[in-house]
């Protein structure tokens, strides 16, 4: 009898095991996954004009001005924290966001497979309204959260670390960081995540 119950325990310690060594591989190819969208995402083209000035053939003490169109490739920062990486496509100003601070923003999360797919919240009106979701006033309201609290997940909460007003960024996560094996809405278990950030305030006081 005792070595059928030590067989039995050794078989679920294996199982949990074998079930744990599973979740660490699909964490680890959504982080794979995340890695290549930021390496593809992080490089923009940027265009603007400039003037061309030349001398005036007929008339030398004038000059010709043309405008001309210059496009460039330029390379948006990114930052990694704590198993979450963000992209920043408009840089903020003032003091970044510390572990302690409070911070206002606008979000639309995303369920990311190879990129942004379902949108599954948002409280930013064009975002809301391009995608077809129906919301309220009241579901519209900025979002002001304290760092220090358990509002966030781990995975915003160490993505939205170091953000500063004005910034507007993507913030993206494996599931390990998401919900885990919860159900959030239509969100599957285990789902990597990413978040559009659009940050209205930041504060450490």
């Amino acid at each position: 009898m005792k070595s059928k119950i030590l067989i039995f325990i050794f078989l679920c310690l294996l199982a949990g095991s074998c079930v744990k060594e599973k979740m660490e591989t699909i964490y680890s190819k959504q982080e794979t996954q995340i890695d290549a969208y930021i390496a593809k995402a992080r490089i923009v083209k940027r265009d603007s004009t400039r003037l061309d000035i030349t001398p005036d053939a007929e008339d030398p003490t004038k000059n010709d001005t043309t405008k001309v169109k210059v496009e460039w490739m330029d390379t948006l920062n990114v930052a990694y924290n704590k198993g979450s990486v963000r992209l920043v496509k408009t840089e903020g100003t003032g003091p970044m966001l510390n572990e302690g601070g409070v911070v206002s923003f606008y979000y639309a999360g995303y369920v990311f497979t190879s990129s942004p797919s379902s949108l599954f919240a948002t409280n930013h009106k064009e975002t809301a309204a391009g995608e077809g979701f129906i919301l309220t006033d009241d579901e519209y309201q900025i979002y002001e959260v304290d760092m220090r609290s358990n509002e966030l997940i781990e995975g915003l909460r160490n993505g939205l670390t170091g953000v500063r007003s004005g910034e507007v960024c993507e913030v993206a996560f494996s599931g390990k960081y998401g919900f885990g094996n919860e159900i959030f809405g239509t969100v599957p278990v285990n789902s990597a995540l990413l978040y559009k950030i659009w940050v209205l305030g930041v504060s450490n006081e």
